[in-house]
């Protein structure tokens, strides 16, 4: 049984680690700038991060069904906080890459986490917990911007950098001293860890259908989040890295239904949230293009997608932890590196996109997005 205590703990640890892929995001003009790389490796930048994130969740996250999960999550913190702070010293763009690639695979402690929180919590309360837990996975990405964004336009990037990998250093101590040792139900050697990952990923077409709905979605997610430090720049706009950091206090409200979808979730009505915020998302990228030039319809567009996302994901993970208790870990990390590769190839489209298009092509390529998980959503496996 989890504590309150415990579960806000493990909410604010996700948020902290899960931020660590985003502080680039709103700094990618400015870092361009410093190592004078064009939009197009900067963005690449961003990609190999969510690539990164990916090669964590299948390659780290399952030895959560192997290994003690306390050690093995204060261990992945330490971890990150190196690569950050070789990202904070990084005086060429190769050396930020192969940062930023190495803080994607070590920053999964968040895919980590909820499978140790619903391990423990009862079948009544694993959505509103997963759905909590959530809330401070996205709060971490959406503050994450502002943070950077503001510290990074008066300090510099180093700064934003150097001051994480502290505060993963901190976190990793808390978590050492508060949580209670988690060992796996059923040991494995990890060569049959991920010989089971493969067979359940052909043997679980529910899983793979809802990977498919978020890594769409999220797809959508990291296009508009990788471009529009890019778009702000522009005319009419003329905007910094503060003010697309500062996006993301708005898109923190999102984060509020994340409790609300997991109780709809724990009361079967999995299907409706799915196609309610997959619609939301499609909205979203159409108020991009119809209002893209001014700051308060990106605004709004901001809150629709990010309420669109996040509620897709939920309703996704409720389902996965409904299933076998000794499978979390390893359906967590099939169903996360789906989700990541599609917001690595979101970025990658969008930057191309932009390149190539501008704004109203990172709109079409969001769009087209959500149009497909719609798509996936109306023919289910049967």
């Amino acid at each position: 049984m989890l504590s309150r205590r415990v579960v806000l703990l493990l909410a604010v640890a996700a948020a902290v680690s899960v931020a660590n892929l985003y502080y680039c995001q709103p700094l990618l003009e400015l870092m361009g700038r410093a190592v004078n790389a064009p939009a197009s490796a900067m963005g690449a930048l961003a990609m190999l991060g969510q690539a990164g994130y990916g090669v964590g969740m299948m390659l780290i996250v399952p030895l959560g069904d192997m290994l003690e999960r306390k050690r093995l999550i204060v261990s992945l913190c330490v971890l990150v906080a190196g690569f950050l702070a070789l990202m904070g010293l990084a005086p060429t763009l190769p050396l930020m890459m192969a940062a930023s690639f190495a803080i994607g695979v070590t920053t999964c402690a968040p895919q980590l986490i909820l499978p140790y929180a619903a391990t423990l919590a009862t079948p009544q309360t694993r959505g509103r917990i997963v759905g909590t837990i959530t809330s401070g996975l996205l709060i971490g990405i959406l503050l994450s911007r502002t943070v950077s964004g503001l510290v990074g336009e008066h300090a510099g990037y180093r700064a934003v950098y150097l001051g994480a990998a502290g505060l993963m250093l901190a976190l990793a101590l808390l978590l050492f001293v508060s949580l209670a040792p988690q060992r796996p139900a059923k040991p494995l050697r990890y060569i049959e860890l991920i010989e089971s990952i493969w067979r359940l990923s052909r043997t679980q077409p529910v899983l793979r259908h809802h990977t498919l709905l978020g890594a769409l979605t999220f797809a959508g997610f990291g296009a508009f989040w990788t471009t529009l430090s890019f778009h702000l720049a522009t005319p009419p706009l003329h905007s910094g890295g503060d003010i697309a950091g500062l996006y993301g206090l708005i898109g923190v409200a999102g984060a509020l239904v994340a409790p609300l979808v997991g109780r709809l979730a724990d009361q079967g009505n999995r299907g409706r949230t799915n196609l309610i915020s997959i619609c939301i998302c499609a909205a979203a990228f159409a108020l991009f293009a119809l209002l893209g030039n001014s700051l308060m319809g990106i605004a709004l567009g901001v809150l629709l997608l990010d309420i669109g996302v996040q509620g897709n994901h939920v309703t996704n993970q409720a389902l996965l932890y409904s299933l076998e208790a000794s499978l979390h870990s390893r359906l967590n990390a099939l169903y996360m590196t789906g989700y990541f590769i599609g917001g690595a190839a979101g970025s990658a489209l969008a930057t191309a996109a932009f390149v190539r298009a501008g704004w109203l092509g990172v709109c079409a390529v969001g769009f087209g997005l959500s149009i497909a998980a719609l798509i996936v959503y109306l023919n289910p496996p049967r």
